[in-house]
């Protein structure tokens, strides 16, 4: 199969452009030399860091409001395939696709592999959908889903888990992600305990049903749709969840599901102790569960979460293996363009985070030296990465300048002529 994007177009555009990347790369390595830092090592360890993208963000999102449609969206998984395969191959970051069912079901899973394949990709975790009711289903997840009262419905959500669980297993996934929007919207709609209690029971037959060698991640979410309670509402509920279910269970944090200013950071470390860090879905956010492109917001913030671990990896504990994907809902911008910028955004962060100088940082720390501290996290994060980010994409058959690249490219418009447009969506007012 042919890429999507020419790679002669990709070669022509990066030729003018070499000669600054190598003399902005040469001049990085001599600063970083002074501070006992080899860039080719960073450069390479940033070449073997990836993070997966996910189906969905290659369409345009939407509020509770409207959703405005982009030309030449994709409007199947075989469409998103090929958007993502865009993504990847100028930004040489993104080599996994997170696939969502039922959004994404097809009838060979076993050629859907194959096709991504073709296009250079792989797949991630498999999310599970219990917080949408689908055409021709028995039960209605309207008041809960794992948790839910009605035990008809507590075994459809289970069910439609496992088979998840065996579509991941034929397209080579290893990992679930559960994230359900059970709760409540008022007070005294639910007993607390008892809903949990469900859950828990609900979620230990989706455990049960985990092969060999796979993971089950559990994501919190403070609110929405549930705006009173929300059954796995922040990383304590997680954490207790994974604990009872058992090892293979682990955590997911999501930037955007916490209360604003929620020290994030330290949740990370929190859960690395436990042994229970899964994962992460990056985003970033103003108000609250925003969805808005990685490091938009507040990119420092980003910096301290790779900070946190940096030091995990350094101190594995019982193991450092986190699944790293952006969730992102791209409702003003093209999504392609927006996930290469993110991806950008979250490759610096762990770049910089590899640049903080450890030795220096624990000997403040131990000496209670907080300015001394706070400079040392601080010089490393004010380093302008770009150069060692576009040296490892062009040096992987990427596009130095991606955006340039991808508008030169025509692919949205080639696409907006051979795809079938995709409808307004219509909002509560």
């Amino acid at each position: 199969m042919m890429p999507p994007i020419s790679p002669d177009l990709i070669a022509q555009q990066n030729a003018p452009q070499a000669d600054a990347l190598h003399d902005e790369y040469q001049a990085l390595g001599r600063k970083l030399e002074r501070r006992g830092i080899a860039i080719d090592t960073i450069k390479s360890r940033v070449k073997g860091w990836s993070v997966a993208v996910p189906s969905w963000g290659a369409g345009r999102g939407g509020t509770r409001f409207a959703k405005f449609p982009l030309a030449g969206e994709p409007t199947n998984i075989h469409e998103k395939l090929e958007d993502c395969a865009v993504i990847q191959q100028l930004g040489r970051t993104t080599p996994r696709v997170s696939p969502h069912f039922p959004w994404d079901c097809v009838s060979d899973y076993a050629g859907l592999r194959q096709e991504a394949e073709a296009l250079g990709l792989g797949f991630d975790a498999v999310n599970s959908n219990t917080f949408q009711d689908q055409p021709g289903q028995a039960q209605s997840y309207a008041t809960g889903s794992l948790s839910s009262t009605v035990s008809a419905t507590r075994a459809q959500a289970v069910e439609h888990n496992i088979e998840c669980i065996e579509i991941g297993r034929q397209l080579g996934s290893t990992a679930l992600t559960v994230w359900v929007g059970d709760g409540t919207n008022f007070p005294g709609q639910q007993d607390f305990a008892r809903s949990f209690d469900r859950y828990l029971d609900a979620a230990a037959q989706v455990y049960a049903a985990l092969p060999d060698g796979w993971r089950m991640m559990l994501e919190h979410k403070m609110f929405e749709p549930a705006f009173y309670s929300s059954v796995i509402s922040d990383w304590g509920s997680s954490l207790m969840a994974a604990q009872e279910l058992g090892e293979k269970c682990k955590c997911l944090v999501d930037l955007g599901h916490h209360a604003p200013n929620v020290n994030i950071e330290q949740i990370v470390a929190r859960l690395h102790r436990a042994g229970k860090l899964g994962g992460f879905h990056f985003n970033d956010s103003k108000y609250g569960d925003d969805d808005l492109d990685s490091g938009s917001i507040n990119p420092h913030q980003l910096f301290l979460v790779f900070n946190e671990l940096a030091e995990a990896e350094a101190n594995p504990r019982g193991g450092f293996d986190p699944a790293y994907m952006i969730d992102q809902s791209h409702n003003v911008t093209d999504p392609i363009e927006s996930m290469l910028a993110s991806a950008e955004a979250i490759a610096g962060c762990y770049a910089r985070a590899q640049l903080v100088d450890r030795e220096a940082l624990h000997a403040a720390q131990e000496a209670n030296d907080v300015m001394l501290a706070f400079r040392t996290l601080r010089a490393a994060y004010e380093i302008d990465v770009g150069p060692i980010l576009a040296m490892a994409r062009m040096e992987q058959g990427g596009a130095i300048d991606w955006l340039t690249t991808y508008r030169a490219s025509q692919h949205r418009a080639r696409k907006a002529q051979e795809r079938k447009a995709v409808g307004l969506g219509a909002g509560i007012v």
